[in-house]
């Protein structure tokens, strides 16, 4: 965990008792938690990948996002168009 990340902080009891909830929010929301045991930090909880960017963040960019302009799509039909098939490499004997 970095410096910037910060985790809830929760007991054993806690993460029994809330146990689908919590991993819910570690896989959707990206949340961490430290668990703490007669006051130590036994363990930290979290997703195996933790997004670059928050939910929040990504849906706050895309809402900035123009729209592409006029154009766009026929650019785009000619970078399709353009695109070379992939040639394999030889393999070697």
């Amino acid at each position: 965990m970095t410096a910037t990340e910060t985790a809830t902080t929760i007991t054993p009891d806690e993460l029994l008792t809330n146990l689908n909830e919590i991993l819910e929010r570690a896989r959707v929301k990206g949340e961490r938690f430290s668990i703490i045991q007669n006051g130590e930090p036994v363990a930290v909880l979290g997703p195996p990948n933790p997004p670059a960017i928050s939910i929040a963040d990504l849906i706050a960019a895309v809402g900035n996002l123009e729209m592409p302009g006029d154009g766009f799509a026929d650019d785009l039909e000619a970078a399709i168009a353009s695109r070379r098939p992939p040639v394999a490499p030889e393999w070697p004997e």
